[in-house]
């Protein structure tokens, strides 16, 4: 089930959730004042800043930076020498041509190096999208099926009991955490992409 599949059936109860936290708080020692400072998100705001990515988009991506990447290096490769040709200006073209051909690939910082590096962040964010998503969805799909789920049923305009204060508390929590989890790993993803943002 992806979390589009189960994000119509969890609205109501994130929604009773993002209310009680809004309108009545939560038990000051609660783990759900940690995940809010940590996402600054309401659950229901967090959710749908998940569920709006859209790794489909990025899909072709990683493909067309490889098939880039590789025409970078068979160019770098048919750049052809002095041959026959002797003397300085043909010993002066045959350091422009290795200087040109090393920045087009083979160094580190060479476009086809940048290209292959940005392929493999395309993958990566893919990956990370698609699992984000399908980690959240299954937190949701466990929280309407928990008592915590049961709990916060009632009437939805009336004040929230003590019960249904907690109940609110450790669903948010476990629906913030795992975005939190997220965030973390696309900072990492960030930092890990550094380098390629420097040299580019």
């Amino acid at each position: 089930m992806t979390l589009d599949d189960v994000l119509g059936t969890a609205t109501p109860l994130i929604r009773r959730v993002d209310t009680i936290l809004r309108t009545t708080g939560a038990p000051p020692d609660h783990a759900v004042w940690t995940e809010l400072r940590r996402v600054r998100l309401l659950p229901g705001d967090a959710v749908h800043a998940v569920a709006a990515l859209r790794p489909a988009d990025l899909a072709e991506a990683p493909p067309d930076l490889q098939a880039a990447a590789d025409t970078c290096t068979a160019l770098a490769g048919s750049l052809p020498g002095p041959g026959e040709w002797a003397g300085e200006a043909a010993e002066a073209y045959d350091r422009t041509r290795l200087t040109v051909a090393d920045q087009v690939s083979g160094t580190p910082d060479s476009l086809g190096s940048r290209l292959h590096a940005t392929a493999r962040l395309a993958d990566s964010l893919i990956t990370w999208m698609r699992d984000t998503q399908a980690k959240l969805a299954m937190t949701l799909v466990a929280a309407l099926a928990s008592v915590e789920a049961v709990a916060l049923t009632g009437n939805a305009a009336s004040l929230a009991s003590d019960d249904e204060i907690e109940a609110a508390a450790k669903l948010a929590s476990q629906i913030l955490q795992v975005v939190g989890d997220a965030y973390d790993q696309a900072d990492d993803l960030v930092r890990a992409s550094r380098e390629l943002r420097v040299a580019a």
